[in-house]
C-alpha cells in the first residue's frame, strides 16, 4: 500500500511539474532557444529528479523542448515553415471548437462566457480611455490580453471534448509565446486592435448561444484569419524596421 501511495505521489508530482514547465514555455518564462536542466528544473520546482524526467519526457513528445545531447536539452524554438504551419492548424482548430461549443455548450457554460467577454470589453474600454488620456499603460495591455485568452479558453472548454482541447491546447503552446509577444506589440501600437473584434467575438457567442454550429464556426473562423494575417503583417513590419 505504501509503494502505491508512493507511486500516486510521484505520477502527481510529474503531473504538477509538467504542467508548471509547459505553462513557464507558454508564457515565455522559458524561452525558445534557453537551455535547462534537469537539476536546474527539480531545484527552481523543489521537486526530485524522478517527477521532472517524466515532464522532461512529456514536453519533449509535445515538441516543447529538444534534447541536443545526453544532458543538453533546450526549449524549442519554432522555425518560420513551422510557425506557419502551426498557424494554419489553429485557425482550422478554432473553427472547430466554435462549432462543437454552439453543439454541447451548457446553459452555464453561455453564462460564464457572457460573463467573460463583458470583463474583457470593459477592460478594453479601460484600456482605450488611459490611452486617450496619456496615462500610464504598464501591465493594462497585459491585463486586456489575458481577458481575450480566458474568454478564448473559456470556448474551447465548452466544447466539453478532452481530445479536442488537448490538441489546441499542444499547438497553441507550439508557438504561444512569439504570439503573445506579437499581440502585445500591437496592442501597445494600435489601441483599436482588440475593439475591432468584439463585434466578431459577440456574433460567435451568440451564434453558441443560438445553437447555430455553421454560423459560429464562420464567424470564429474569420476571425482568426483576421488575426493571424495582421499578426504577420506587424510581424514584418517590425522585423523591416529593425
Amino acid at each position: 500500500m505504501q509503494r502505491e501511495l508512493l507511486g500516486l505521489e510521484s505520477t502527481s508530482l510529474a503531473e504538477r511539474a509538467y504542467q508548471h514547465l509547459r505553462d513557464a514555455v507558454v508564457d515565455g518564462s522559458l524561452k525558445p532557444g534557453e537551455r535547462v536542466t534537469e537539476r536546474g528544473l527539480a531545484e527552481r520546482l523543489a521537486v526530485s529528479s524522478t517527477p521532472i524526467r517524466e515532464a522532461i519526457k512529456r514536453l519533449e513528445a509535445d515538441g516543447l523542448l529538444e534534447r541536443l545531447g545526453p544532458r543538453t536539452i533546450c526549449v524549442a524554438a519554432p522555425t518560420p515553415a513551422s510557425q506557419a504551419q502551426l498557424a494554419e492548424v489553429e485557425v482550422a482548430l478554432r473553427g472547430l471548437v466554435a462549432r462543437l461549443a454552439a453543439l454541447h455548450a451548457t446553459d452555464d457554460d453561455i453564462a460564464h462566457l457572457a460573463r467573460l467577454l463583458e470583463s474583457a470589453e470593459d477592460q478594453s474600454r479601460l484600456y482605450t480611455a488611459r490611452v486617450d488620456e496619456g496615462l500610464p499603460i504598464d501591465g493594462y495591455a497585459e491585463d486586456l490580453y489575458a481577458r481575450i485568452q480566458e474568454f478564448n479558453s473559456g470556448i474551447l472548454a465548452s466544447t466539453h471534448n478532452p481530445v479536442l482541447v488537448r490538441l489546441f491546447e499542444q499547438t497553441r503552446a507550439l508557438s504561444s509565446a512569439e504570439r503573445r509577444e506579437r499581440s502585445l506589440t500591437r496592442l501597445r501600437a494600435d489601441r483599436t486592435f482588440a475593439r475591432a473584434r468584439w463585434n466578431s467575438h459577440r456574433c460567435t457567442l451568440n451564434a453558441i448561444r443560438d445553437r447555430d454550429p455553421v454560423t459560429a464556426e464562420r464567424t470564429a473562423l474569420e476571425r482568426a484569419e483576421s488575426a493571424m494575417r495582421d499578426l504577420t503583417a506587424a510581424s514584418v513590419h517590425l522585423a523591416s524596421d529593425a
